[in-house]
């Protein structure tokens, strides 16, 4: 039987950990949907990301590593590819749109054209810069909504607690061969590089078209997912065969 204080610490980390990577992507994939666009988000980016997601996956299963990075390897494979699915779906509905150039998003005024009509509809700017929030009310609404995920973590936890109540638990053997660590730091590079695309993109959009809540949701995501993997052990053995998906965060 493992310690009971850090089998508990790593199951509520672990269990925060999901709750937020099950919603990081929901603001990206909304931002999109509004937008009718995925080109805030580099392609190579999210194929790095889909490349590692899945190496992720298969390391894990085969190291027998905690059920909770098992899960959100699955996870974000899924993601990445919806992720994809919406930037070349929306680039096809754009070069349809392309092919009928008359046909404007923007209304026209109603009523007869007269000498005071304006030859080309033009939208309210005014109106559209008001609709942006400030930062500081963004910062202020998405900290709230990262901390109203992590306690929706905790509460999680609690309920797996009572389901499982009293039934005995022991910490999956976890092994340590070269396929696994081999996915497993295959997976680190490609998170890690990943970043650059997507940081040469940012530079050409000024990030235009990413939220904000996609990062912050990722810093917290993998803060207690590292967190959960050092709080079941500190055991040489452990930090070892789970060292590549801590290098990855």
């Amino acid at each position: 039987m493992i310690d009971t204080v850090h089998e508990s610490l790593s199951s509520i980390l672990g269990w925060m950990s999901i709750a937020c990577w099950i919603v990081v992507y929901s603001p990206q994939i909304l931002e999109n949907y509004q937008l009718q666009s995925g080109e805030g988000l580099s392609v190579f980016f999210v194929i790095i990301w889909l490349i590692g997601d899945l190496t992720n996956l298969f390391g894990a299963l085969l190291a027998g590593l905690l059920p909770t990075i098992i899960i959100l390897a699955a996870y974000y494979s899924t993601c990445d590819l919806i992720l994809l699915w919406q930037i070349y779906y929306y680039r096809w509905k754009a070069s349809k749109r392309s092919v009928s150039p008359l046909v404007s998003d923007v209304s026209v005024p109603p009523g007869p054209a007269s000498e005071n009509t304006p030859l080309l509809p033009t939208e309210n700017v005014t109106d559209n810069a008001h609709k942006r929030p400030s930062l500081l009310s963004q910062f202020i609404r998405y900290s709230a909504a990262v901390l109203f995920v992590l306690m929706t973590g905790v509460a999680a936890w609690a309920v797996d607690q009572h389901i499982h109540r009293g039934e005995p638990r022991t910490q999956p053997e976890e092994v340590v061969e070269w396929r696994s660590q081999l996915l497993g730091w295959i997976s680190a590079v490609m998170f890690l590089g990943a970043r650059v695309p997507q940081i040469l993109r940012n530079l050409e959009t000024k990030c235009e078209g990413l939220s904000p809540a996609l990062f912050m949701f990722s810093i917290a995501g993998n803060t207690t997912y590292s967190l959960s993997i050092l709080a079941a052990s500190m055991d040489y053995h452990h930090l070892f065969a789970n060292a590549s998906w801590l290098a990855a965060d």
